[in-house]
C-alpha cells in the first residue's frame, strides 16, 4: 500500500520529532482524522511526554492538558490492556473534561480517540492515538492500518534510541580515554618530580645552589601537575551532560520540560555532525536550559524549538518559542538574561534576544567552536 512506503520514507529523517510529524500527517490524512497525537515514554523518568501531534483541538493545544499527568488511556496502557489488543475508541479524560468544562467548541466535538500501543518486541514505547468527530469508531481494516503505522512507528522510536545509546557509550569510552591519558600523564609528572628531590637531596651538602634549582623546578612541576589534575578532574566531575552527547542530553531536557509543562520542545539537529569543545557544549546546554526555564515562567508558550546550526567556525544556537514576547528593553537586566549572556561572552561568543510583545521570543547565541567539525 502506497501509505505504508510513504511512512517508511517519512521515518527515515533522522529528526525523530520532525519523522513523527510527517507520519501523523500521513494517517491523518489517510484515514481522515480530525486530530492524532504520539505519547512516547522516556526512558529515565519512565514518564510520558507528548512527541507529536497533528492538528489538536484547541483545548488540548493548551500545554498544562497536555502534560504527562496520566490519563484514561495512561493508565489502561501500565494496566497492560493494550498488551494483546489494540484499543478501538477508548473515552478520553482529557477531551471529555474540555467539553464539560468549554463547550463541544473547545475540543470540535471529539470525545474519543483509537490507540494503538507502540512497542519494539517486548518494549513497550509509547501510544499513538488517533480521533475523528464524525464516525470516531474506526472499522476493522482501518484499526489494522493504523496498528501497522505503530509498528513502523515503534521501529524508528527505538533505532533513534539505539543511535542515541551508541552516541552515549562512545562518549563514556571518550572519557575513560581520557581519565587514561590523565593517569599516565600525572604519573609521568610525579616521577619526574620525585627524580628532581632525590637529585636535589644528594646535592644538598655539596652543591646547595644546584638543590635548591632542583627544588624550584620539583615545585614548578607539582604545581603544573595539579593544576592539570584539577582541571580534568572538575571537567569529569561537574559534567551537565551527565556523561551524554550534547544533542542527547538536549533531548533528555527537552523530554523531561515537555512531560512536566506540556510545552512541546524541539530539537533540531544540525545537518552535519558537530564535534564540539567541551565547555562550548556545556554551556550550550545551560543556555537551552535556562532559555527553558524562562519560556516556563515568563512566556506562556505552546511549542519551542531549539536548533544548532555550524557557521563559519562558529555553532549557532537559537531557541525561539511562540510566546506572548515582550518589550526586550524593559527585560534586558533579568537574571535569566544577563546569565545566559555572561556564560557566552566567557567563551569569545555573543548572545542576543529577539522579542516583540505577542510575537514570540528568539535567542541567538555564538559561540566559538574551535576544532569543531
Amino acid at each position: 500500500m502506497p501509505l505504508y512506503y510513504d511512512v517508511a520514507a517519512a521515518l527515515t529523517e533522522p529528526d525523530l520529532d520532525r519523522a513523527l510529524e510527517q507520519t501523523l500527517r500521513l494517517v491523518a490524512e489517510h484515514l481522515q482524522l480530525d486530530a492524532a497525537w504520539v505519547w512516547l515514554i522516556d526512558e529515565e523518568s519512565r514518564q510520558f511526554y507528548l512527541a507529536a501531534s497533528y492538528d489538536l483541538p484547541p483545548y488540548l493545544r493548551e500545554p498544562i492538558h497536555m502534560t504527562g499527568e496520566p490519563c484514561w488511556c495512561m493508565r489502561a496502557f501500565f494496566d497492560g490492556e493494550f498488551v494483546s489488543q489494540n484499543v478501538d475508541v477508548i473515552a478520553c479524560s482529557r477531551l471529555q473534561e474540555g467539553a464539560e468544562a468549554l463547550g463541544e467548541g473547545a475540543t470540535r466535538g471529539l470525545r474519543a480517540h483509537a490507540s494503538v500501543a507502540l512497542r519494539f518486541g517486548e518494549r513497550a514505547l509509547g501510544l499513538l492515538n488517533a480521533a475523528r468527530a464524525k464516525n470516531p469508531s474506526l472499522a476493522p481494516a482501518e484499526l489494522e492500518t493504523l496498528v501497522t503505522i505503530g509498528a513502523q512507528v515503534g521501529v524508528a522510536v527505538e533505532r533513534s534510541r539505539l543511535a542515541d545509546r551508541a552516541a552515549a557509550a562512545a562518549r563514556v569510552d571518550e572519557r575513560v580515554s581520557i581519565a587514561r591519558e590523565l593517569h599516565d600523564t600525572i604519573v609521568q609528572d610525579l616521577t619526574a618530580i620525585a627524580l628532581q628531590l632525590e637529585s636535589a637531596q644528594r646535592k644538598t651538602a655539596i652543591a646547595p645552589e644546584t638543590a635548591q634549582q632542583r627544588i624550584a623546578t620539583a615545585i614548578e612541576l607539582t604545581r603544573s601537575a595539579l593544576g592539570e589534575l584539577r582541571r580534568n578532574v572538575d571537567g569529569l566531575r561537574n559534567d551537565p551532560l551527565a556523561g551524554e552527547p550534547l544533542l542527547a542530553a538536549l533531548g533528555r531536557l527537552a523530554r523531561t520540560f515537555t512531560s512536566e509543562t506540556g510545552v512541546q520542545v524541539t530539537i533540531r539537529r544540525p545537518d552535519r555532525e558537530l564535534t564540539l569543545p567541551e565547555a562550548t557544549e556545556f554551556a550550550i546546554y545551560r543556555i537551552v536550559s535556562e532559555a527553558l526555564s524562562n519560556v516556563y515562567r515568563h512566556a506562556n508558550a505552546r511549542r519551542v524549538e531549539a536548533a544548532l546550526e555550524a557557521v563559519d567556525g562558529s555553532v549557532v544556537v537559537t531557541v525561539s518559542d511562540d510566546g506572548g514576547g515582550f518589550e526586550t528593553e524593559s527585560a534586558a537586566s533579568g537574571v535569566g538574561i544577563i546569565g545566559m549572556k555572561e556564560r557566552a561572552r566567557a567563551l569569545g561568543g555573543s548572545l542576543h534576544v529577539h522579542s516583540r510583545k505577542s510575537e514570540g521570543t528568539r535567542i541567538v547565541a555564538t559561540l566559538p567552536a574551535q576544532g569543531a567539525t
